[in-house]
């Protein structure tokens, strides 16, 4: 397994959904349904290295693109899993193979566990703070998990809003 730091000043993107742009930072929308690495009610954050990576994880397989705001992040974070090469067996025990299974038709179809999901506990248990993986989406895009509960305070993640553009709270959309 490859652990890399991330920054001092990476840069990452993430779309947001508009209503939802007031809170950046949050995981709360993958803990709600879970995501590629996380079960649901496990918190993640899931970005993207590059704006149009960023734009085909946002709109999964949809021809259009629903309304979004686009989100620019700065991090410096040490201890994340760098899978970005995708899977190699060289570098990588067998049960990393699977990382990029149909973990949706798994889980709400099949009604069972992804292994992405048992990596990901793993990956957490262990006191990783994330996941560098290829983008499924984006053919040469890589994306970012990053799992808060493991920060510790040298972690830092940002959203770069110098000029305070993004809404403050759900106030800022009507009912």
């Amino acid at each position: 397994m490859k652990i890399v730091a991330l920054g001092p000043d990476a840069i990452f993107y993430r779309y947001l959904t508009p209503k939802w742009a007031f809170v950046p930072l949050s995981g709360a929308g993958a803990a709600s349904e879970g995501g590629r690495f996380n079960r649901a009610g496990v918190e993640a954050l899931y970005l993207s290295q590059a704006p149009q990576t960023a734009l085909e994880e946002y709109r999964q397989d949809s021809s259009l693109v629903p309304p979004a705001t686009l989100a620019s992040y700065v991090a410096s974070i040490e201890n994340v899993v760098d899978l970005s090469g995708g899977y190699d067996p060289d570098d990588w025990t067998s049960d990393w193979a699977s990382w990029d299974c149909p973990w949706r038709k798994i889980a709400r179809i099949d009604r069972k566990t992804p292994p992405s999901w048992t990596l990901a506990d793993k990956i957490i248990s262990e006191g990783h703070k994330g996941i560098l993986f290829p983008s499924l989406r984006h053919p040469g895009g890589t994306n970012l998990v990053l799992f808060h509960s493991n920060f510790t305070a040298t972690d830092q993640l940002a959203v770069h809003d110098p000029d305070g553009r993004l809404p403050k709270d759900q106030a800022s959309w009507p009912a």
